[in-house]
């Protein structure tokens, strides 16, 4: 009655990534890209168009009268435009008896798209549906794109040019801080966690550098432009196919954000750039080039 009480456990919380940022890289990108956007139209322009884009997945891969998304091959085809590191390889896919098969992969990516626990195993099986070779690495990339645009506030940007630990590159990369960062292997995952913290730390400084609007929005476009960048100066590995000849770094970071197409009915792509620029591409009928 009177024995010892029992401690209580307290669960433990694992520590959260630390990263160190590079203050003035992100600084010098957030200039260049409120530079670059001036000449189209303004920062504004962006942010409208991304919120624009989300509201396109979600109105495609809305639930119809059931818990079940709507996630049939007409719905999903015009969305790979909005996908660059995506749609060129995902064309195999769109077919069937493929097809199927990502859709069943899909079903259990996206339901619910509203529960983060177990983000990183729920992408890991998506993954694990394709064949486990560099030619499909791109399926991080789709699942990234789809759980981003769908639930943009739950998931931040997690595609494989925001960070790829098994390659050491993206952006992470590019604004972290220290000395020979070229020849330093980055030790952060590229997990849910990370993500989340790297996505904190850039709206953090884009608070204290006066930015408080959009700023969902306003992270991912530093990320593209910082990884814009870093295309025009040294090329983009496995981008290199997908972005190539720019004109400026503000097409590079258009094109990463996925803002530099929308799909014509005949199943080609009319590729409307925001600048204004038009030109057609593919989406998913029959390639156009070999990879």
């Amino acid at each position: 009655m009177f024995g010892r009480a029992q401690q209580a456990s307290v669960p433990v919380v694992p520590a959260r990534p630390h990263l160190d940022l590079s203050g003035p890289r992100l600084r010098r990108a957030l200039e260049s890209l409120v530079s670059g956007a001036d000449t189209h139209g303004g920062i504004e322009r962006y942010m409208d168009a991304l919120k624009l884009k989300s509201a396109v997945f979600r109105e495609a891969l809305a639930a119809d009268h059931g818990d079940s998304r709507r996630l049939d091959v007409e719905s999903f085809r015009p969305l790979c435009a909005f996908m660059p590191t995506v749609r060129r390889r995902i064309v195999p896919w769109l077919e069937e008896p493929s097809f199927t098969t990502l859709r069943r992969a899909l079903e259990e990516l996206l339901e619910p798209a509203n529960d983060t626990s177990g983000t990183d195993q729920r992408i890991a099986r998506f993954c694990a549906v394709f064949p486990q070779d560099d030619r499909h690495r791109w399926a991080r990339d789709l699942a990234a794109e789809l759980l981003h645009n769908l639930e943009p506030e739950r998931y931040p940007l997690m595609t494989r040019w925001v960070w790829d630990a098994e390659a050491n590159t993206g952006v992470l990369r590019e604004i972290w801080h220290g000395p020979d960062v070229d020849h330093t292997t980055i030790g952060a995952r590229d997990d849910y966690e990370t993500f989340l913290v790297l996505r904190e730390e850039i709206a953090q400084f884009l608070s204290a550098n006066g930015v408080f609007r959009d700023v969902v929005q306003m992270v991912d476009m530093v990320c593209a432009q910082v990884y814009a960048e870093y295309i025009c100066e040294q090329g983009g590995s496995y981008l290199r196919a997908d972005f190539s000849a720019p004109e400026d770094p503000m097409q590079h970071t258009r094109r990463l954000l996925g803002l530099d197409g929308v799909r014509a009915a005949d199943g080609r792509a009319r590729f409307a750039a925001i600048d204004g620029e038009a030109r057609e591409a593919f989406t998913g009928v029959a390639p156009r080039t070999r990879e």
